[in-house]
């Protein structure tokens, strides 16, 4: 103590007649330094003696990427000793893995939802207590029923259970937008399986760097479902088909919305799909876009023909929300309706944003091509169109329509009327498979 009070009094200079005001400061002795440094050595020794016994090695063979299997082992690790070191904790919202994800540059994040997306692979599931472990050679190819430029879609059958699916199989080549397209594809069907009106997935496995994706096949899409019907057997679609094909998409875009805070932003006929069964199913999430806020703000994603007016008018500076979803159905439910798309044909994108942006919008009316529509559902297609978007409603109200309502009640054969036009295409030799769509 009378050590460090000498050279406290050294310090202020008081020894030389001089008076220096310099910062009071606690000073400890060599001993406590000394005594620290060797408690923290001894701690940091017996550390490793209690772990160092425990050092597991994994077998060099585990770390292969097996090609036809899909699964995917870590490198030969080592578990290394814990140092008793004090490390800042992390805020809570960055411990969830998603919410990480927004921190994180492009090409990070993107990496880290492929090895999320990885996680299931070499795994089936048809059922939610059905799994199986599976493999290529599990699957017998039963011809292309798609094409696109990330790769080809083919018809396949499970062997072990008969199962026959839809495979997309994705080139390891596809650039980097490709890439994204398809990694929000999968991520969106692997978390709406419990939607009964979006496509299911199955499961997914890697074979020779592509990538395959299992998902339950349907037996063609809206769009040529429609055209053949008015082309080729010069008949018109049923308003109870209709409302059973509205009421499926905007449950399916209402999921979308509640459940994953997705916009699905290219809702169009041949994104919707129909089975034998009578199911109706929503597919193609490759550029649905995250909500912020229930803000969506990317404007040049989806088909063009579909766009809402806020969506390709180059004026507007804010985003845009699950109401330019409410646009697409319009136009897609008016399409469907009345056989044929209700714009003009555009011979330039100036021409389509003149007309969209600064022209009246379509209007359904009772009697139209030869229709004869309910007052409910010409209101319901005229309020989907309506074009000052804080006019247009979201789902939450397309729901209480009176048209979807009625709809959703009505007791319809959905399955028999599909079958039946299903069967007038094989007739006509046409296929009912989409061009690039599973």
């Amino acid at each position: 103590m009378a050590e460090n009070q000498s050279n406290l009094s050294s310090q202020t200079g008081q020894g030389s007649g001089r008076s220096f005001n310099f910062p009071r400061m606690d000073f400890r002795t060599n001993n406590d330094v000394q005594n620290e440094m060797s408690e923290r050595r001894r701690q940091l020794k017996l550390s490793f003696q209690t772990q160092g016994n425990n050092l597991s090695f994994a077998n060099s063979t585990n770390s292969l990427l097996s090609n036809s299997t899909g699964a995917m082992a870590c490198p030969p690790i080592f578990s290394r000793p814990s140092l008793p070191l004090s490390l800042p904790k992390l805020p809570v919202r960055s411990r969830n893995m998603l919410q990480q994800q927004e921190f994180l540059p492009d090409k990070a994040r993107d990496k880290l939802r492929m090895c999320q997306s990885m996680q299931t692979t070499g795994k089936l599931q048809l059922s939610s207590d059905v799994v199986y472990d599976f493999t290529s050679e599990d699957l017998q190819d039963l011809g292309e029923i798609g094409r696109g430029g990330f790769g080809t879609v083919n018809k396949m059958i499970h062997r072990i259970s008969n199962t026959v699916m839809a495979v997309k199989r994705i080139r390891s080549t596809v650039d980097e937008r490709e890439q994204k397209q398809l990694l929000m594809d999968l991520e969106v069907v692997m978390k709406s399986n419990e939607c009964p009106c979006i496509v299911q997935f199955y499961g997914a496995l890697f074979k020779e760097g592509d990538c395959w994706i299992c998902m339950e096949l349907m037996d063609t899409s809206l769009d040529k479902f429609y055209k053949f019907i008015y082309e080729r057997l010069n008949e018109r679609i049923p308003e109870c088909i209709l409302g059973k094909i509205t009421v499926a998409t905007v449950k399916a875009l209402n999921y979308l919305k509640e459940k994953l805070r997705i916009i699905h932003r290219d809702v169009k006929p041949s994104n919707i799909l129909l089975d034998r069964r009578g199911n109706i199913k929503l597919c193609d999430f490759g550029i649905s876009g995250q909500l912020v806020d229930s803000i969506a703000r990317t404007r040049d994603a989806g088909c063009r023909p579909y766009m809402a007016p806020e969506r390709i008018d180059p004026q507007r500076a804010r985003g845009y929300d699950v109401r330019s979803d409410v646009w697409s159905l319009g136009i897609t439910m008016m399409e469907v309706a009345t056989g044929y798309f209700p714009y003009p044909k555009w011979n330039s994108v100036f021409e389509q944003l003149y007309q969209v942006v600064q022209g009246d919008p379509p209007r359904l009316s009772p009697n139209e091509n030869g229709n004869h529509f309910t007052m409910d559902f010409v209101n319901f297609v005229n309020t989907c169109l309506i074009k000052e978007e804080t006019q247009r409603p979201k789902y939450n109200k397309l729901l209480e329509h009176p048209f979807i309502r009625q709809a959703e009640e009505a007791t319809i054969d959905v399955a028999a009327y599909i079958s039946g036009v299903l069967d007038n295409m094989a007739n006509n030799g046409v296929t009912p498979f989409t061009t690039n769509q599973p």
